[in-house]
């Protein structure tokens, strides 16, 4: 192995002492392809293990705590406990390749296609509707955003029941927590919402609720991560500043990490704070060393990894690059990493084992992928 590598194969002890074998994360992505019912399909199960071979620890794709959560076609579900099994069957084959395996834990909110939801409904803090949707949600009452922070507990108990070593609160890519703690979609003049210390209100309570789970149902270590989008397009939206603040008061939670969501590691603020200097580095000054940062956003190549580790994230998740190099890791440990590919050809699904669902996804999106032929 190339010794300038070495650094993402080192182990990591996170707070809680669950240890991670390496610094390399399969990042959360959704695969679009459990079952109607929200019970995972054997398809998932072997996406799912050809890719946890190598990580250090398998970010599921995220899953609804609530009925009225379900954000994607083909997601599975958590909300109640007949998918405990289903879960089981998840946690299993990935914890079997030697990742830790983590489930990602949300509710779509404002995002969830209608015909996914109850009645049709879609929920959020507000009735305000997405940029660009013509679906308008209706604002939760405040007995029902309590049911949601309930679940979110629930959801972790199942998670704990069902083998896990850990959860991903998901609060970002514009979902439900991120909806609460955005001026764009949260009008609320109830504790839930108006300034940005109310705004944070149901984001923290979430985050409560599921520690309070681990804390009655957990008899191992049990991994609480929170995953975050740093900032929003739209005027109003969350800043950097925003963020900062949340982020601030989240490193003192007792979390075992912080997972910022971004499309581009290096990319540099919008507005709110310094533009000369990339949001990874606001982030980890703002943290100051109190819990690990998961830096993510088209890392395909170890030394990319490398070049990232070395700005002080404690890992970095590959999400398209390990769909495109399941042996990315097992590469880079057998000195490979010349043969490791960072493009995929249209002949390639069944050598990949993913599932058609998320391969119609990946051939008929143009730029999402670098498909080659």
């Amino acid at each position: 192995m190339n010794p300038s590598y070495k650094p993402l194969l080192e182990s990591l002890q996170l707070k809680n002492n669950a240890e991670l074998k390496n610094r390399v994360v399969l990042a959360p992505m959704t695969n679009f392809s459990s079952h109607p019912d929200g019970t995972v399909s054997d398809a998932e199960i072997d996406y799912y293990v050809r890719r946890s071979k190598g990580a250090g620890m398998v970010i599921t794709a995220c899953t609804n705590v609530t009925a009225n959560g379900k954000g994607f076609h083909g997601e599975f579900g958590g909300d109640h406990d007949g998918m405990i099994p289903s879960l089981s069957r998840l946690a299993a084959s990935i914890k079997e390749q030697g990742a830790k395996a983590v489930l990602q834990i949300f509710h779509g909110g404002r995002e969830c296609p209608p015909e996914l939801v109850p009645n049709g409904e879609t929920v959020s803090a507000s009735s305000v509707a997405s940029e660009g949707s013509g679906n308008t949600p209706r604002a939760l009452t405040e007995k029902e955003v309590e049911d949601i922070i309930a679940a979110f507990g629930e959801t972790t108990r199942r998670a704990i029941q069902a083998g896990y070593d850990g959860v991903e609160i998901h609060g970002a890519n514009g979902y439900l927590i991120q909806q609460f703690f955005s001026p764009h979609s949260n009008h609320r003049e109830d504790r839930f919402g108006g300034s940005l210390e109310k705004r944070m209100t149901f984001p923290l309570a979430v985050v409560d609720a599921v520690q309070k789970a681990v804390k009655e149902h957990a008899k191992e270590p049990f991994i609480v991560g929170y995953r975050f989008s740093p900032e929003e397009p739209t005027e109003p939206g969350i800043t950097m500043e925003d963020t900062l603040q949340l982020v601030d008061v989240l490193s003192d939670k007792g979390l075992d990490y912080l997972h910022v969501s971004l499309m581009d590691f290096w990319s540099k603020p919008r507005r709110g704070a310094d533009e000369s200097k990339p949001r990874i580095q606001h982030l980890l000054e703002k943290m100051n060393n109190r819990l690990p940062l998961i830096g993510v956003g088209s890392i395909h190549t170890p030394d990319e990894a490398v070049n990232a580790l070395e700005t002080g994230v404690a890992m970095v998740a590959l999400g398209r690059e390990l769909i495109m190099e399941p042996d990315w890791v097992q590469k880079v440990q057998e000195g490979k990493e010349s043969e490791i590919a960072t493009t995929l050809s249209k002949k390639d699904q069944e050598k990949l084992v993913i599932p058609d669902p998320l391969w119609q996804a990946i051939v008929n999106t143009p730029g999402w992928f670098p498909v080659v032929d």
